[in-house]
């Protein structure tokens, strides 16, 4: 049996060949980028077919080699940079004979710097007339020819570089994510918002329900937690007279990885003194608004085959309604803690270990596959919210919405609980529930009851789940594709090397 080919040790001897040339692919330390290749196909979109004019002005473009393509005197490669990608015209004409000879050794993924003006090919395409380049980096490390997409779409995932340099679309999606996050920015900021930075790691991980990532300091030997919120925190800078405060950060939760789960994700959180949550409903549907034409032109986005649209204002369905409309259940079944176990049995449902738990579990089998345009689900009970302030004329309801679209949760606000003795009852009765099983329950935060009792303007605050909202405006349907390092289990040692193996030969 004939030996199979060595892709790697027939890269290495082209890094040879050119350095027998005098030629050190990882020797430059910058090149001058002039041009963009997305820039030059709008700037020369309506150049005709012809050589470059004497005088046409020469750009230097900067990225990697995706194709090559020898004809004699001539090749033709393209090279992609951040922006698109751009066809190359190398003649021999225009080099000399060693620069051509160079690039002769050069291939499918090296990276380079070229210079010379603009022409369009006989065959319409836009090109690079080359009158210049230098080998920035070579690669040794073939690249695949095709990306087999869902096939391999733990290897994209684990070896994200490659999926980026191979699959545009990839790339289009996370320079997406950063436009949207810095769009999210200049909104929040023109209001008035001060953006601040809290603790990760945190004594007491408070501020939702969920399983927190344990640690321990060496230093002052104790255990820690990795935050799962940023609420309390934020809540204190309200308390010390910041007024309106808001934090991008990450956020850890021990629990499972699905398609719309990751265990790390991005979370905004933002707090407004002297707003109540109707005050954060206008100012919820006016960013998803201005975020969605941002990315579409429109307040219309295209999300598994809905047309989301984001035109203002977004529908108001109450939180017993929306059971009573899509499940005919009732008020008192649903607060009632016994009646709504009895309701998880005749849905099917596993049962949960606390009042709260199970109506999360209903709210998800029953109205939650109902919910596909923008809509604010209010008027939450106080067992699902133990920090949001209740209704003056229901006080076993809360002034708290969720921001539903396309079966998604992509916000949670609520009016602040800022009764000092009210917050210390419900951490009390959240103790309970801890004890009586259910793990997602935080413990209390009495640092948190002593900075209300300094006294908390009325205040309102929102969450939004930036990876799910990124999801939504760029059309993905999964949190991992729309993260550049999603959380994975590692291969064991070797079996990566292996796959890789088998994919060159």
């Amino acid at each position: 049996m004939a030996n199979a080919p060595d892709p790697i040790g027939a890269r290495r001897a082209r890094l040879e060949a050119l350095r027998e040339r005098g030629v050190d692919p990882f020797s430059a330390t910058r090149f001058e980028v002039t041009a963009h290749a997305a820039d030059l196909s709008v700037r020369y979109a309506d150049l005709t077919s012809g050589p470059p004019a004497e005088d046409a002005p020469e750009w230097a473009l900067a990225g990697r080699i995706m194709s090559v393509r020898g004809q004699g005197k001539v090749i033709f490669a393209d090279l992609a940079d951040r922006t698109a990608s751009f066809q190359l015209f190398i003649r021999l004409d225009n080099l000399s004979a060693e620069a051509f000879e160079v690039f002769r050794e050069l291939e499918r993924g090296d990276i380079i710097g070229a210079r010379g003006p603009v022409f369009r090919t006989k065959a319409g395409e836009l090109s690079l007339s080359v009158t210049g380049f230098e080998v920035l980096a070579k690669s040794l490390q073939p690249l695949p020819d095709k990306w087999h997409g869902l096939q391999d779409v733990e290897k994209r995932y684990r070896r994200r570089y490659v999926d980026l340099i191979v699959n545009r679309p990839v790339l289009d999606v996370m320079i997406a994510r950063s436009r949207i996050i810095a769009e999210m920015r200049r909104f929040i900021d023109a209001h008035g918002f001060f953006e601040v930075e809290t603790p990760t790691l945190v004594t007491v991980a408070g501020g939702a329900a969920a399983r927190p990532f344990l640690t321990h300091s060496n230093a002052l030997d104790i255990p820690l937690s990795l935050r799962i919120a940023t609420e309390l925190y934020l809540k204190r800078l309200i308390v010390g007279g910041m007024e309106r405060v808001y934090e991008i950060g990450r956020i850890w939760r021990n629990e499972g990885i699905d398609r719309t789960h990751n265990p790390e994700f991005t979370m905004l959180e933002l707090y407004a003194a002297f707003w109540n949550v109707r005050d954060m409903m206008s100012f919820n549907e006016d960013l998803m608004a201005h975020l969605a034409r941002s990315v579409h032109g429109s307040e219309t986005a295209l999300y598994r085959g809905d047309a989301i649209s984001f035109a203002t204002p977004f529908r108001r369905l109450g939180y017993l309604e929306a059971f009573e409309e899509y499940g005919g259940l009732s008020r008192d079944q649903l607060l009632d803690a016994d009646a709504c176990h009895h309701l998880l049995h005749d849905f099917g449902i596993p049962e949960s270990p606390s009042h709260s738990h199970a109506l999360d579990k209903l709210f998800e089998r029953i109205v939650e596959p109902h919910l596909i345009q923008p809509t604010f689900v209010y008027g939450y009970p106080v067992v699902l919210s133990p920090l949001a302030k209740r209704m003056k004329d229901d006080p076993l309801l809360t002034e708290r919405y969720e921001l539903f679209a396309a079966n998604m949760e992509l916000a949670n606000a609520f009016t602040e609980l800022n009764d000092p003795d009210d917050q210390r009852r419900r951490f009390e009765l959240q103790a309970i529930e801890k004890a009586a099983g259910d793990h997602e329950v935080p413990p209390p935060d009495w640092d948190f009851v002593t900075a209300l009792e300094y006294g908390l303007p009325p205040t309102a605050g929102i969450g939004i789940g930036i990876d799910r909202l990124v999801m939504m405006l760029t059309g993905n349907e999964s949190i991992r594709d729309v993260l550049l390092f999603p959380l994975q289990r590692p291969l064991p040692p070797g079996d990566d090397d292996e796959a890789e193996a088998e994919e060159q030969t």
